[in-house]
């Protein structure tokens, strides 16, 4: 996909996995924060994961890679280049926009 991150089709078929690429881990609080400042709603919340409700099922790990539950390619994207891209990958909350992440 480009942009430091991969997206690819899992296996069932069912979702798309998005990893930021030179990531080791992620700040959960807060990228959790920029993903529900983007209209999803959060419903699980721990140490593990974050799960999200909205245009789409999200599941988001510590690692930085993010579960997107939908078989179409376009909503992936565009949850990526919009939702992802602009609220996380800038400088939303007053701070350095990678303070978010763990190289």
């Amino acid at each position: 996909m480009g942009d430091g991150y991969v997206m690819e089709l899992c296996g069932n078929r069912a979702a798309y996995q998005i990893v930021p690429e030179g990531i080791k881990s992620i700040d959960l609080e807060k990228v959790g924060a920029a993903i529900e400042s983007c209209g999803y709603q959060v419903g699980i919340r721990n140490r593990l994961c974050w799960t999200f409700s909205g245009p789409c099922e999200l599941t988001l790990y510590p690692s930085g890679k993010l579960l997107v539950k939908t078989e179409n390619k376009s909503v992936a994207a565009e949850l990526l280049n919009n939702t992802l891209n602009n609220g996380l990958m800038h400088n939303t909350g007053g701070e350095e926009p990678d303070s978010i992440f763990n190289y």
